[in-house]
């Protein structure tokens, strides 16, 4: 069997480190790469092979930069042809990697490939992680036993395609990344602002407040601000991108092809933002219309604070900050963790609360739990409320673990989800939000049936 040659220094200076996925054709690699990308760049399909040159995208994770490769299968055995040709761009792929992804089907089982594999990979001077993809249901001792056989001392169970597992995974690959590569700061990707709200709220001042100049025309008349402005600024170190919408008029006002066009601006400026600031006026109060945009921000999981404006022109011995939460909590129950912070956009007052919420709601946004908390909390959870029960049976949870950011995404393990309601749902949602230090952060819960498991 030919030797890997291998470069000897780690990391080229000012280069990006890199992280190469190999395995046997059809193991996922694409899966891992797409998820890990957060885009659909690799083709995946279950046809082995699909993936016949090497893939390439710049990922961060928790702080991290590195180059990920995506490669072809790895088929020591094979040395003419295509697969032959997909071998050579393997080995090429291990040859510049820093770090190396060995996935493995834990559905299919070992393969003598997967052995003639790991021993080719025990050659390369360099960190190499074993990581069984396919395991949907949580971590299964039975499912991983028959790999050890492949003579690794550690086993990542995982499910590139939901999620699982995938953290932890990459939580010590990029602790085995080269130390001589500079960090990156935790806000080295700005962060990006929506502001949103009904025409002549006042959401153009507040984006020249923030900025420190005119860059949005303002005007008394609603509706001057047709098109969403983009601006780059920074807030004490964090670098932020900025839109300002034009208005969000209710289905009845919107007149023209030009307003319609603005709608569908605002709309995908709250698609694009990481947070979004949301702008009432404080005389108006919370309207249908604005109901209903919260409602869109809410359903794709965006985090939102919001901003009521001109607030110095009310009488607030009558109109308290509590009393409009309460109000909008009661008409909005789906909304109850979102912020309300008081300012003047004109008078300048309110700016340090609001953005400090802001920062706070877009690192939270972007925050991994490590599964052993998510546990423990899960399991104080159902002790402390326990789920009803489903046609007379225990429901009981198993296990749980993170599986996406923005918004952070959490998959459990449950013998009879079914048997879960909206209630329970509920309040496991509000419950983590406080156990995890995410109070204000929008909460994906996935249910999934754990099989092999009595009761199911």
């Amino acid at each position: 069997m030919d030797r890997i040659r291998v470069r000897k220094n780690m990391s080229t200076p000012g280069k990006l480190p890199v992280v190469a996925i190999v395995g046997r054709p059809n193991v996922g690699k694409s899966t891992l790469f797409n998820r890990l990308s957060r885009a659909r760049r690799a083709i995946v399909d279950n046809q082995p092979g699909v993936t016949r040159d090497r893939n390439y995208n710049e990922v961060a994770w928790r702080r991290r930069r590195f180059m990920l490769v995506d490669t072809g299968g790895l088929e020591p055995d094979e040395r003419e042809g295509l697969k032959g040709r997909i071998l050579q761009q393997t080995l090429a792929a291990v040859d510049e990697a820093d770090v190396i992804v060995f996935l493995l089907d834990g559905r299919a089982g070992p393969t003598p490939l997967d052995t003639a594999a790991a021993e080719l990979l025990r050659q390369a001077p360099k960190p190499v992680f074993y990581a069984v993809n396919k395991l949907d249901t949580g971590p299964r001792e039975s499912d991983l036993y028959e790999f050890y056989q492949l003579g690794v001392e550690r086993l990542f169970p995982l499910s590139a395609e939901h999620g699982l597992g995938v953290a932890d995974l990459m939580q010590e690959v990029v602790d085995a990344l080269p130390q001589g590569v500079e960090r990156t700061p935790e806000t080295a990707e700005p962060l990006a602002l929506a502001v949103v709200g009904r025409p002549n709220v006042g959401k153009s001042t507040l984006v020249n407040r923030l900025l420190g100049y005119d860059r949005s025309l303002v005007d008394s008349r609603p509706g001057t601000t047709r098109d969403a402005l983009q601006a780059a600024f920074d807030w004490r170190g964090t670098p932020c991108r900025l839109t300002d919408t034009a208005g969000i008029r209710r289905k009845s006002r919107v007149v023209g092809p030009v307003e319609r066009y603005s709608v569908s601006r605002a709309l995908r400026s709250v698609d694009a933002g990481d947070v979004v600031i949301h702008l009432l006026d404080g005389s108006e109060g919370v309207t249908d219309q604005d109901a209903q945009v919260m409602s869109y921000a809410f359903q794709r999981g965006k985090a939102m604070v919001l901003g009521i404006n001109k607030w110095d022109l009310l009488d607030t011995d009558r109109l308290s900050l509590q009393v409009y939460q309460d109000f909008l909590h009661r008409r909005l129950p789906f909304a109850d963790h979102v912020p309300i912070v008081s300012l003047s956009a004109l008078e300048g007052s309110g700016m340090t609360k609001l953005m400090d919420m802001v920062i706070r709601m877009g690192s939270a946004q972007r925050r991994w739990v490590k599964t052993p908390a998510l546990n423990r909390a899960l399991r104080r959870l159902t002790e402390r409320h326990a789920p009803p029960q489903l046609r007379g049976r225990a429901v009981k949870f198993y296990y749980g673990a993170q599986t996406d950011v923005q918004p952070p995404t959490f998959t459990l393990f449950v013998n009879r989800p079914e048997g879960v309601g909206s209630g329970y749902r509920r309040y496991l949602v509000k419950a983590l939000r406080a156990e995890l230090g995410l109070e204000h952060t929008p909460l994906r819960l996935t249910l999934r049936p754990r099989a092999g498991r009595e009761g199911h």
